[in-house]
C-alpha cells in the first residue's frame, strides 16, 4: 500500500454494512488526519440496507462529522437472498445502541452512481475500502469500468487464509456475495485482503473499553460500548484476542499506516459452489502443483494478503485517533491492568 507520508490526506471511500465494527471504522476514517473521507456507500449485510443507511447517518451524527455523502446501495447479493448477521450485531445492527434517528439526508442517487462520481471527481486516485459484502463494488466495476483508472487500490475486509465464521471455511462478507467478491478480485486492480486471520488479532481490553464508555466525547463513549458488545460476542472464540475487536476498523488503520500489516502476494480464488461456497482459497505454495502442471484448476489472481498485523500498534493507533481524552483514559486503564497483573503474580 502507498506510504502514509502524503502531503495531502488520502482520498478514501468506504463501502459498509454498519454493523458494530463498521461503525468503529467510520469513526477512525472521519478522525484520522491523513484520510479524507469522500463518501460512504451502504449495502445489505450485517443488517438490511435501510437499517445500514440509518446506522451510518447516526454514527456520523455522534461523531459530529461534516457533510459526508451516504448512499443506499444493493439490498441483496447478486444471486442469492440477503442473509443478515443480527445474531452477532443485534436487531438494530449496533448491539442495541438505539441511536437517535439522524436528520441527515441520504445522497440523492443510488450508491453505484455516487461511487462513480466520488471516484471520477477526485483529483487524486481514490482508495476504496469495502468493509461489507462487495455487491456495490462489483456493480460499480461492471457498470462503470472507467473508474478503475482513478482507483489507487481496493483494501477490503473479508476472506480468510484459514477457517471462516459464516461457515467452517467462509468469512461472512465473501460468503454473503461470493460472486461479487470474485468480480472484484478478478478486476485487475491492486487489491489487498484484510481477512479474519488479522481481524481477530486486534483487540481492546475490558479495562480500556470500560474507560472509553465513560468518556465525555459521545463518539468515544459509543466506541467503548460497541467494543464491549464485540467482546461479549467473541469471548468464546479461541481465535480472538482477549477484549473487544476493532474488526473492520483494522483495515482502515492499515490504509492509514501500511507498515502495521505484513503483506504477502498469493493467488486467491473464491469458491462459488458447494459446501465451500464463499471460501477464499489462498495458494501459499512455493512449488508448482499438479493442478497447474495439468491445467486442472485455476488458482485465482495474485492479490496482496495481510498475513500478520502489529496488533498492539494498530490498537494504539485506533485509540489515539479517536481523540486526546481517549488516549489518556486508555493509557490509565492499561496501566491499572498491568499493575493488577503484577499484584496477582506476587
Amino acid at each position: 500500500m502507498p506510504s502514509d507520508s502524503l502531503t495531502r490526506p488520502r482520498p478514501l471511500v468506504l463501502d459498509v454494512d454498519t454493523g458494530i465494527d463498521d461503525a468503529l471504522a467510520i469513526m477512525f476514517a472521519v478522525r484520522h488526519p491523513g484520510l479524507d473521507l469522500r463518501a460512504i456507500s451502504c449495502v445489505a449485510g450485517n443488517a438490511g440496507v435501510d437499517r445500514v443507511v440509518a446506522n451510518t447517518l447516526a454514527v456520523l451524527d455522534t461523531l459530529g462529522a461534516g457533510e459526508v455523502p451516504v448512499a443506499r446501495g444493493a439490498q441483496r447479493p447478486l444471486l442469492q437472498p440477503a442473509r443478515d448477521a443480527r445474531h452477532v450485531h443485534g436487531a438494530d445492527g449496533l448491539g442495541g445502541q438505539n441511536l437517535p434517528a439522524s436528520q441527515r439526508t441520504p445522497y440523492d442517487t443510488d450508491a453505484v452512481t455516487m461511487l462513480r462520481r466520488a471516484i471520477l471527481d477526485s483529483a487524486d486516485p481514490v482508495t476504496l475500502v469495502p468493509l461489507a459484502p462487495m455487491t456495490n463494488v462489483a456493480l460499480l466495476l461492471r457498470t462503470y469500468p472507467e473508474v478503475v483508472d482513478n482507483i489507487a487500490e481496493i483494501v477490503f475486509m473479508g476472506g480468510a487464509i484459514s477457517g471462516g465464521n459464516a461457515s467452517a471455511v467462509a468469512e461472512f462478507n465473501v460468503w454473503h456475495d461470493p460472486e461479487a467478491a470474485a468480480i472484484v478480485l478478478d478486476s485487475g486492480l491492486d487489491v489487498v485482503m484484510y481477512g479474519l486471520d488479522v481481524f481477530y488479532q486486534v483487540a481492546v481490553d475490558p479495562s480500556t473499553y470500560g474507560a472509553l464508555a465513560e468518556d465525555p466525547d459521545p463518539a468515544v463513549a459509543l466506541a467503548g460500548r460497541l467494543l464491549a458488545h464485540s467482546h461479549h460476542v467473541v469471548r468464546s472464540d479461541p481465535r480472538a484476542a482477549g477484549g473487544g475487536l476493532i474488526g473492520d476498523a483494522g483495515a482502515v488503520c492499515a490504509v492509514a499506516a501500511p507498515d502495521l500489516v505484513t503483506l504477502r502476494t498469493w493467488p486467491v480464488h473464491v469458491e462459488l459452489a458447494g459446501r465451500s461456497r464463499g471460501q477464499t482459497v489462498v495458494d501459499r505454495r512455493s512449488i508448482q502443483g499438479e493442478d497447474a502442471v495439468h491445467g486442472v484448476e485455476e488458482t485465482g489472481p495474485p492479490i496482496r494478503v495481510a498475513a500478520d498485523v502489529d496488533a498492539r500498534a494498530t490498537r494504539d493507533l485506533f485509540l489515539a485517533t479517536l481523540g486526546a481524552t481517549t488516549q489518556s483514559s486508555a493509557a490509565a486503564a492499561e496501566s491499572r491492568a498491568i499493575r493488577s497483573d503484577d499484584q496477582a503474580r506476587r
